[in-house]
């Protein structure tokens, strides 16, 4: 199982994908001041607070071969901007979630998040032979879902009272998929959305 998800980075034109470590906790926690992303109560973006306690979990599953954390580089400014993650993966089903993912609010609708997903997605169905990945959001975090579908993939429906917050409230989780059939169709709607980004760059 550890195998399976072992030794990746994931390069494209804008960002690097590179393996999290205990060495990044400084960079994730400036990526995150931008915009105070903690702030938002429905998200899992680490602060002064938990960055330890995030970090040791990011390496305590990836040890146990359910995870695999990154640090999302921009290759433009040479710094960490951001994180996301392979999560909860059972190869013996060929399946994984593609979650925990933030970026620093000024690296937001820049294009790099495509790309990332464009990276991760590639790698899951090509490589390891995914036959389905998920993606999972709070329900109240109306931009993610609507960035989810945006990619292309479909929802598979609702987990009502799925976990406990903190305060004792429940959460609500939304589930997303693209199965191995429909991966060539979103691998060609994500490169046309990145072309046409790149075009009005550059006009």
């Amino acid at each position: 199982m550890i195998n399976w998800l072992d030794n990746i980075t994931l390069e494209g034109n804008k960002a690097t994908l590179a393996p999290l470590d205990g060495t990044h906790k400084n960079e994730l926690l400036a990526a995150a001041e931008d915009g105070k992303l903690w702030e938002l109560w429905y998200t899992s973006v680490p602060s002064a607070a938990n960055i330890d306690n995030y970090i040791e979990f990011a390496l305590k599953t990836k040890e146990q071969g359910t995870s695999y954390p990154f640090v999302i580089i921009d290759k433009a400014q040479g710094k960490i901007i951001g994180s996301t993650r392979y999560c909860n993966a059972t190869p013996e089903h060929r399946r994984l979630e593609i979650g925990y993912t933030w970026y620093a609010k000024s690296r937001q609708r820049t294009g790099i998040n495509t790309e990332c997903k464009l990276l991760l997605l590639s790698y899951a169905f090509e490589a390891l032979q995914c036959i389905a990945v998920e993606f999972r959001t709070n329900w109240f975090n109306l931009q993610s879902r609507n960035a989810i579908a945006s990619l292309g993939a479909k929802q598979d429906g609702i987990l009502r009272n799925h976990k406990i917050n903190p305060d004792g409230t429940f959460r609500d989780t939304v589930v997303f998929s693209i199965t191995q059939e429909e991966w060539p169709s979103v691998k060609k709607s994500l490169l046309y959305k990145l072309e046409k980004y790149n075009l009005n760059k550059r006009m």
